[in-house]
């Protein structure tokens, strides 16, 4: 054997391989072979009086991999370390180079952001070697996360029965139960609308002498609708063509926002699919990456793409369906090291490929590839008319819209919401006088801003520069295992414990766990990889400000004491508390360690229907403020959850519990509605 690849996957290991021949070994290291060690100063595995000096071992259950990973290097002429093209891959590149003890002048490194023959066996031709900023950058990272994560996460276990901090997950904690607070002090306001009806549309009161109307009182809306008649002068009657864009390809954010909207994917689903989609799926005739690599920033695409996509829409669309390439808007804050989430190739259609997928895999296939097809497509257009009515002073609106080229909306417009609201023909609409069948008073209250989605945490996430978009799902997973948070109606909540942690952070670390110091932390990691930032002095400056922080709520911050039951212990007498555990509450005797009584639920649940998601069963369940609401009886591993109360059945159409909602049975997910 003369040449060695080492990949991550194993799936891509297999995939590579076919492509590079007998020449060739590829073998996976699984992902990382060594992390940090859980010795020294606080467990920390890093030395923080000697520059920070990490102190990495084999991870748990790798030593036989990292045995045959050596014995295959010995026996090669040359090593290709062709991990994912990020700053994660970078270092697992850089991790296998020293485990293995492979020479500067044995190894080369190779990225590509696909895994197609054509593109693998290219990026022999452009191998480098490490890029030790990036490197730099990602161990910064980990050795950040670590010192937070073990000295936070010790200290909320120790004070308030929370089970883990950290860097960014307790900032996005913050943003939840911040949320949750603006929600519970918010004081609603009445206002009203004034709406005439005639029949085939509806016109809303807007202005009144040329200025805003706002009515904040049924009697200001009375007083309106006593100076109004049921005839309404027709003041203007305006249509112009508007042209409406599709937009770029996906990015690591929006892929994941746009699967919880139109799929209902969690953003954790989503990676895993869109991983499978990327190593590659056995086609008979060919296994190929069917995607690009899918955790970037970027939203560019390559010119051959381009070109090949150009030519697909002229074939089966036409030359008028041709659009342009975006010009795309880049953040300082974007790493642009690769293209957007595209197809590998245009021509591999989802309808083409659909027998070699799974039903996950076909609708997030179908919406990367309807989304990059459409991104080069030419823009719709539509007639936008605007009716202005005219009754004593007050002026009615009414707007329509109708396209006339359906653009990229050809193969869009399953994903978008584009129906035609048409207004009738107003021809010589200036003799016209209209005649409203009835006009109505409608009363509104102001709402709250809603709770986060996983969608709009996700932008939330992105906008302020928390974090990273590869670790957008991995974040929101762990606030869900951890109880910190729980998902009803796809919207978070936050728990019990998610807001105690939270007060208890911002009350010794508010200078560190905000989205300020958070966005800062990222910025700073990247100068790091771009060489414009010392790493040493990022740690050293971020350790002196930390350190002293934990020492202090160490001696102040006082024990959240457990709430007592009223009962006290069979065996030993002391008070029976109320304690927080990985599946929820439990009573258990106040003088744990020492006795380990824990009392056993004795309520009986009743079982309203079988999850749909797991083998749980729905049960009633409470939030921390009492309100019932119904959930799965194996959360925290299922986090499915509704206001309403399911009535066992299924629905037709998407699988979901109907549920009994305002004396209808509906579907707790889609539109259906059970006939009476």
């Amino acid at each position: 054997m003369k040449n060695l690849v080492i990949v991550e996957s194993p799936h891509k290991s297999s995939t590579i391989e076919k492509y590079l021949g007998r020449d060739y070994k590829v073998v996976a290291s699984v992902g990382h072979i060594r992390d940090l060690a859980t010795s020294g100063k606080f467990g920390l595995g890093v030395d923080v009086e000697n520059d920070f000096k990490p102190n990495y071992i084999p991870i748990k259950g790798k030593k036989k991999l990292i045995t045959a990973l050596i014995k295959d290097v010995k026996n090669s002429d040359k090593i290709y370390l062709a991990t994912d093209p990020d700053r994660e891959g970078e270092a697992i590149s850089w991790h296998l180079k020293e485990a293995l003890d492979i020479n500067d002048k044995d190894y080369e490194r190779i990225v590509f952001n696909e895994i197609t023959k054509n593109v693998v066996l290219d990026s022999f031709n452009n191998a480098r070697k490490i890029d030790m900023d990036l490197v730099k950058s990602q161990e910064t990272r980990r050795i950040l996360d670590r010192i937070i994560g073990f000295r936070l996460s010790k200290l909320m276990q120790s004070k308030t029965g929370g089970k883990s901090a950290g860097r960014v997950q307790s900032a996005v904690l913050k943003l939840i139960v911040d949320r949750e607070r603006e929600i519970e002090n918010f004081v609603e306001e009445e206002y009203y609308t004034i709406e005439a009806d005639f029949n085939d549309f509806k016109a809303e009161l807007d202005k009144y002498n040329g200025k805003k109307v706002e009515i904040k009182s049924l009697v200001e809306a009375d007083n309106i609708l006593n100076k109004l008649s049921k005839s309404f002068n027709i003041e203007s009657c305006k249509t112009q063509e508007k042209t409406k864009a599709s937009k770029p390809v996906f990015k690591t954010s929006t892929l994941q926002q746009a699967a919880v909207n139109k799929l209902g994917f969690p953003s954790s689903k989503t990676m895993s699919i869109a991983q499978k989609l990327y190593e590659g799926i056995d086609l008979k005739s060919e296994t190929v990456g069917l995607i690009t690599y899918m955790r970037t920033d970027s939203e560019r695409v390559s010119p051959v793409f381009i070109n090949e996509t150009f030519e697909f829409i002229k074939n089966n669309y036409g030359q008028d369906y041709v659009g342009v390439v975006k010009k795309t808007k880049k953040k300082e804050t974007d790493q642009d090291a690769h293209e957007g989430i595209r197809p590998t190739s245009i021509k591999r259609t989802p309808e083409s490929i659909k027998s070699f997928l799974s039903n996950d895999e076909y609708k997030l296939y179908s919406l990367i590839y309807y989304r990059a097809l459409a991104s080069l497509m030419a823009n719709a257009k539509t007639n936008a008319t605007t009716l202005i009515l005219e009754n004593n002073g007050y002026n009615f609106k009414a707007t329509g819209s109708v396209v006339t080229f359906d653009g990229y909306l050809k193969v869009f417009s399953s994903y978008e919401d584009t129906k035609d609201v048409v207004l009738p023909n107003f021809a010589n609409y200036e003799s016209k006088v209209l005649v409203a069948s009835k006009i109505d008073k409608i009363q509104h209250f102001t709402k709250p801003l809603p709770r986060y989605t996983e969608s709009s945490l996700i932008k939330e996430m992105e906008e302020l520069g928390i974090g990273r978009p590869s670790t957008y799902a991995n974040t929101l997973k762990t606030l869900k295992d951890r109880s910190y948070v729980t998902l009803i109606e796809k919207k978070f909540h936050p728990t019990e414990i998610g807001i105690k942690t939270t007060d208890k952070l911002q009350e010794y670390f508010s200078s560190i766990i905000n989205v300020e110091y958070t966005a800062k932390m990222e910025d700073d990691l990247d100068l790091i990889a771009e060489s414009k930032e010392n790493n040493v002095k990022v740690l050293k400056d971020f350790y002196n400000e930390f350190e002293p922080l934990v020492e202090d709520a160490f001696t102040n911050m006082e024990k959240a004491e457990a709430e007592k039951t009223g009962e006290v212990c069979p065996n030993c007498g002391s008070d029976l508390v109320i304690r927080n555990g990985r599946y929820g509450k439990f009573v258990a005797c106040s003088n744990y360690p020492e006795c380990k009584y824990i009392k056993k639920e004795e309520k009986i649940v009743e079982n309203l229907a079988k999850c749909p998601k797991c083998d749980g069963n729905i049960i009633e369940r409470k939030t921390r403020r009492g309100k019932a609401f119904y959930g799965c009886s194996n959360y925290p591993k299922c986090d499915y959850a509704s206001w309403y109360k399911p009535t066992g059945e299924i629905c037709p159409n998407c699988k979901d519990l109907l549920v009994e909602k305002k004396k209808e049975i509906v579907c707790n997910s889609c539109d259906y509605k059970k006939e009476n």
